[in-house]
């Protein structure tokens, strides 16, 4: 929406027609030229009014600009001009949709180009265009978890929190599901009544757990649904390390100074989703993983947030189509 201070125009994107109308506004002047050139042509200006009787300059160039104010006044209604605000108030519905990212040192792995960690986010980016209408929040864990983003229905700043993640903000380095759930367990706890609570896990699978049985337990007490999103390839890649300025240094290495693969825990995944209420999904370089957890979350019933007011600008093309119709009816009736 393009806005100036008194009118905003909501349809501006359609100012690509205008070519089309300077056309049309062309033909129409044309045409009017056209006539009071062919009249000098074939009459004198003593005997016009004895040969053309009923032929008058003055209405057609009346003719030529209600025409052409016509055309005018329907490209504005098309831009779909709006001013004065009313208040509206509306029930807000949708669902809770927290979304758990694994941020541990194996999601700077290369496997997946550019790293998984950054498509990963470039997933959540494309789900987040498919949960419209849904709350959603952040927790980004790895030894342990915190809330980067609560629930809100503001996308555009559950955005800017995802801008901001990196495998840099948790100390630990290694992955522990069981982080994630519980945390997850405790945001959905400060909202009572809430009959779905889902999660979109994304990770590579990778864990370290201690207590992963009594978090899987009581995530399905809790009725917690977890859609996981395995991020990685079995064959792996080598993990990266870094020098304090940034640049890579080298490879992870074990005791033997080995260069340590990690590699997509698939196994894991299917496992904990197969024993709570969760749903494992493989990943895929089109959406078409991102449109299977879309789907299985449509599935769940929407809740109601409460009442909001929201200030909109109202309609007022009706008005400029009106004004259209009057020009064109007037260029008739002369």
């Amino acid at each position: 929406m393009t806005s100036s201070s008194i009118i905003h125009w909501a349809g501006f994107d359609r100012i690509v027609f205008l070519p089309l109308f300077l056309i049309l506004i062309f033909f129409i002047i044309r045409n009017y030229r056209r006539i009071l050139a062919s009249v000098t042509q074939l009459t004198h200006v003593a005997h016009r009014t004895t040969i053309f009787a009923h032929f008058s300059p003055h209405r057609h160039l009346a003719k030529a600009i209600l025409l052409c104010s016509g055309v005018i006044f329907i490209f504005l209604a098309l831009l779909q001009p709006q001013w004065g605000k009313k208040e509206h108030v509306i029930m807000q519905e949708g669902r809770d949709v927290l979304i758990l990212l694994d941020i541990s040192r194996s999601m700077n792995a290369k496997d997946i180009k550019p790293t998984r960690l950054e498509f990963a986010k470039l997933k959540i980016r494309a789900l987040l265009d498919k949960l419209a209408c849904d709350r959603v929040g952040l927790i980004v864990f790895s030894g342990s978890a915190f809330v980067q983003c609560p629930l809100t229905a503001d996308h555009a700043a559950f955005l800017m929190f995802l801008n901001h993640v990196d495998t840099e903000i948790v100390s630990s380095g290694t992955t522990a599901l069981d982080t994630a759930l519980t945390k997850a367990l405790e945001v959905f706890g400060t909202a009572q009544g809430r009959k779905n609570k889902l999660a979109i896990l994304l990770t590579d699978g990778e864990d370290f757990s201690c207590n992963l049985d009594t978090a899987k337990s009581n995530a399905l007490n809790d009725n917690l649904h977890v859609f996981a999103l395995g991020i990685g390839t079995k064959d792996g890649a080598p993990i990266p390390t870094f020098a304090p300025d940034g640049t890579q240094s080298g490879n992870e290495t074990n005791e033997k100074g080995e260069i340590v693969l990690s590699r997509l825990g698939e196994e894991t995944l299917n496992t904990l989703c197969s024993q709570i209420h969760g749903h494992y999904v493989p990943m895929t370089y089109d959406d078409g993983d991102i449109d299977t957890i879309a789907t299985q979350v449509a599935h769940y019933e929407k809740e109601k947030f409460g009442y909001t007011k929201i200030s909109m600008f109202e309609d007022q093309y009706p008005w400029l189509l009106g004004i259209a119709w009057i020009c064109l009816l007037l260029e008739w009736i002369l």
